[in-house]
């Protein structure tokens, strides 16, 4: 495809189930949801594709015109499924060991202390002896050593790839020499969570925009999000297709309010059905790892709940 696909939100009046599609469905990544010609085959997935669907903004709600195929499959992602992706479950628990998930010396993690939510520290695994204990770097507050205290419960998060990590563990010692670190009780089981990057929730959360050069701020409100971007409404357009900028929010997650700020590629600008605004897609590029756990645990929350 010559030029990027200009995306319209999908409208409830142009679906109904039973209907054969006259055009593609994709999420607003580009992602090939339903190619042209599936017939919606039941209400679940009707709004599956009302929640997360998109259309080409030409021709909006006809058939397409002949000879005008699908885009070549080098310029959009096609899901393995068309119908999976629109209507599988978004996110998978399973329970793993220890020394199967392969974490890497300097991996990333999050010490979340079980008596007291609100204390996170940020940490790196140094290593581990199977079956015996985990080495993390010491946690630390504003650049000090943190007073941990030998027994001290912790639900630890990791995010590798698309998938979340998590495990409970007590400290056994704090080191403090020739190098500060953390001994932690090696964990029985670790939970992963499988967190598809088109699986989204529904929310109403208030958010702060930064966008372009010079800087520009606007507020909006966050519709739906996922680990990969989010729907956003304002009452002016934030920008132009193609626009890079920051947004900051508040979610609970995990028992504790989190305020990630993130890096976002402004990908679509329409005016909003319901008379709120212009509604924004944003894809959420270069997320640090430490709020790739907010996400995914924010997400995951809300598609379990």
């Amino acid at each position: 495809m010559a030029t990027p696909i200009s995306l319209l939100p999908i409208r409830r009046a142009d679906l109904s189930v039973g209907l054969r599609l006259g055009r593609p469905v994709y999420d607003w990544h580009g992602t090939l949801l339903l190619a042209a010609g599936t017939v919606i085959e039941s209400q679940g997935q009707l709004d599956k594709l009302l929640q997360t669907g998109f259309m080409e903004e030409s021709n909006w709600g006809a058939a397409a015109p002949s000879g005008v195929s699908a885009p070549p499959r080098s310029k959009v992602r096609v899901a393995s499924s068309a119908t999976e992706a629109a209507t599988d479950a978004a996110a998978k628990e399973t329970i793993v060991r220890m020394e199967d998930v392969h974490w890497a010396v300097g991996e990333a993690m999050t010490l979340q202390a079980h008596d007291k939510p609100s204390l996170r520290y940020p940490i790196q695994l140094i290593g581990f002896i199977k079956h015996r204990m985990l080495f993390v770097s010491a946690p630390t507050v504003d650049g000090k050593f943190e007073l941990i205290r030998e027994g001290q419960t912790f639900v630890a998060r990791a995010f590798s790839g698309k998938k979340a990590y998590a495990f409970t563990a007590a400290a056994l010692k704090s080191v403090h020499s020739p190098h500060p670190y953390l001994l932690l009780a090696y964990p029985r089981e670790v939970r992963c969570t499988v967190v598809r990057q088109s699986a989204r929730v529904q929310v109403r959360l208030i958010a702060a925009v930064a966008l372009g050069r010079p800087e520009r701020m606007a507020a909006g409100t966050i519709t739906d999000l996922s680990t990969g971007g989010a729907s956003v409404i304002s009452k002016e357009p934030l920008g132009v297709k193609g626009e890079t900028g920051t947004i900051k929010f508040k979610v609970h997650a995990a028992e504790a309010d989190a305020y990630p700020n993130i890096r976002f590629i402004l990908r679509s600008v329409v005016q909003d059905e319901g008379g709120e605004g212009f509604r924004q897609g944003l894809e959420f590029v270069d997320v640090p790892a430490h709020e790739r756990l907010i996400l995914s645990a924010f997400v995951h929350q809300g598609l379990v709940a």
